[in-house]
Formats: structure tokens, C-alpha cells, sequence
């Protein structure tokens, strides 16, 4: 028999949204083909480590500073994501691989910039530009007869849900509600995610309004089911309510696991924002694995 591998990761979280982290920066610790079945045996919970989800610390590839890949707790990989991101840079920081409090982060969705507040050598939060939405139906994307699909209603599970669909470098669907903890999420959620609409399926939000400044969220996430937190959904959430004319352009997002503060700015005709939020390191590991 072959020796056995040992895969060094962290555990991390943003707001209860949890990862494991893996540092590929210097050399591949699992194969490209065997990344899926990796991910999807290690975020079993109770089999395995358990997570909603892999992030892969990998070299850039274009002019970033180091490169951001994320995949879900299914094995597929993400463009992005804003609680994944605020993990990674923050273990970037700590663990010196790239030691600099403005880190530019490649991503399938484009180039991040990410700002670090950094006290006594170690990150206490992270603001990141999440650059800006699209709410073009070809670039969600979204199957449908329409350039855009806003404040639009849908049938799903022989109902009508009034939902806007848009894109923050990933898909998402923003649901406006009167009380998101009466959203029968578990029925609701996946039915949306995999609408037929939504060839590459959808991340999906119901939020409900405090105040023009205030949001409460629940979170039915592709590939990964409920989670304590989504930060490109609270983005496209806010976003959304921005465009509705729903919501003030810096919102603070109330999530099952904590808050983010999502500011809103415009580009011309187009809506980007900054998210605000903190990350946590939880526990270093191995992980033994055969050959």
C-alpha cells in the first residue's frame, strides 16, 4: 500500500456561513478532476469535516494578487461568494501569503478588491467591492423571452412569486415578503433554484423590510441549501431594493448567523456595492487521505 497523503486545511466562518480552506498557493493539494468528490465527501457533516462549502487559495493567473475559487457543498464550483471571500482574505493576511491590507482577488467573476482592517497582525474585518450588477436576463442567466425579469412574477409550486432576478457575478433571486421567518423555505427554496428558467440554477432570497436602512434575510443557497448567511445575496438583495426604490443605499442585513452593511453606489446607468463584514477562524486541521 501507498503512504498516505496528509491535506493541512482551516476551518472558517463569515457569520455562520462555514468553510474549509485550503491552501494551493505554492502546489496543488488535490487534482482538478478529483476537486468535486473531494468537496463533496468533506462537507458531509458528520462524515467528515463538514461546511457549506471548499475555498481553494490558488496562484493568479492574470494581475491579481492571488487567485479565489469556491465550490459548493455539492462539489460545483461558485463564480463567488461575499462571506467566502472575507474568509479567504483573512487567512491570505494571517498566514502571510499574501501580506498586504488591499488585496486584489481574482475570481470567476471578475477581479475583487478587498480592504482589510488589520489589529495587532490579524484581520478584524473586510470591506469588498463587489463591483457591479447586471440585471440583463442573458448574463443571470435566465431562459426567458425578456431583457429583464424585475419585480416580475413567476409560477412556481402553483403559486405566483413576484421576484427580481440579477447577477453579482452569480445568480440570484430577490423575494420582498412581510415576515421571511413564515417563507417555507425547504419547499420554496430548491423549487426556485431549479426552475427551468434558470438554466444554471439560482441562489434564492426572501427578505423583509425593517426600515428603508434595515433588512432581514433567509438564505436558500444553490448547492448548498439553507445557509446562516449569503453576502452576494445580501448584495443583490440590497441592490434590488435599491433599484425598486425600496431601500436607502446603505442597508444593514440582518442574517440567521450575524449582519453585513451593504453600501450601494452608481456607476452611470449601473448599481455596484461595498459589503462590510467580519470573518472567523474556528480551527486548523489534517486531513488523511489515501493516495
Amino acid at each position: 500500500m501507498g503512504l498516505s497523503r496528509m491535506i493541512l486545511f482551516s476551518k472558517m466562518h463569515g457569520l455562520g456561513n462555514d468553510y474549509v480552506v485550503i491552501d494551493e498557493s505554492t502546489q496543488e493539494c488535490i487534482p482538478e478532476d478529483k476537486k468535486p468528490e473531494f468537496v463533496a465527501e468533506v462537507c458531509r457533516r458528520g462524515f467528515s469535516v463538514g461546511a457549506d462549502g471548499v475555498i481553494f487559495v490558488q496562484p493568479p493567473i492574470h494581475d491579481g494578487d492571488i487567485r479565489f475559487r469556491i465550490f459548493n457543498s455539492d462539489g460545483s464550483e461558485a463564480e463567488m461568494c461575499g462571506n467566502g471571500i472575507r474568509c479567504f482574505s483573512k487567512f491570505v493576511y494571517e498566514n502571510a501569503v499574501v501580506r498586504k491590507d488591499r488585496l486584489n482577488v481574482e475570481t470567476l467573476a471578475g477581479m475583487k478588491t478587498v480592504e482589510l482592517e488589520v489589529e495587532d497582525e490579524r484581520v478584524v474585518s473586510a470591506r469588498v467591492d463587489m463591483g457591479k450588477a447586471t440585471f440583463k436576463t442573458d448574463e443571470i442567466p435566465m431562459d426567458v423571452g425578456e431583457c429583464e425579469f424585475i419585480d416580475r412574477f413567476l409560477p412556481v409550486e402553483g403559486e405566483d412569486i413576484k421576484l427580481t432576478a440579477l447577477s453579482v457575478g452569480n445568480p440570484h433571486v430577490v423575494i420582498f415578503v412581510d415576515d421571511a421567518s413564515a417563507v417555507d423555505l425547504q419547499r420554496l427554496g430548491p423549487a426556485i433554484e431549479n426552475h427551468p428558467l434558470f438554466p444554471e440554477r439560482i441562489n434564492v432570497h426572501f427578505v423583509e423590510i425593517v426600515s428603508p436602512s434595515e433588512i432581514v434575510m433567509v438564505t436558500w443557497e444553490r448547492g448548498a441549501g439553507p445557509t446562516m448567511a449569503c453576502g452576494t445575496g445580501a448584495t443583490a438583495s440590497v441592490i434590488a431594493g435599491v433599484k425598486l426604490e425600496k431601500l436607502d443605499d446603505s442597508v444593514l442585513v440582518h442574517l440567521p448567523g450575524g449582519e453585513l452593511k451593504i453600501d450601494v453606489y452608481q456607476e452611470g446607468p449601473d448599481l455596484g456595492a461595498y459589503m462590510e463584514g467580519d470573518a472567523v477562524m474556528v480551527f486548523d486541521g489534517i486531513l488523511i487521505r489515501d493516495p
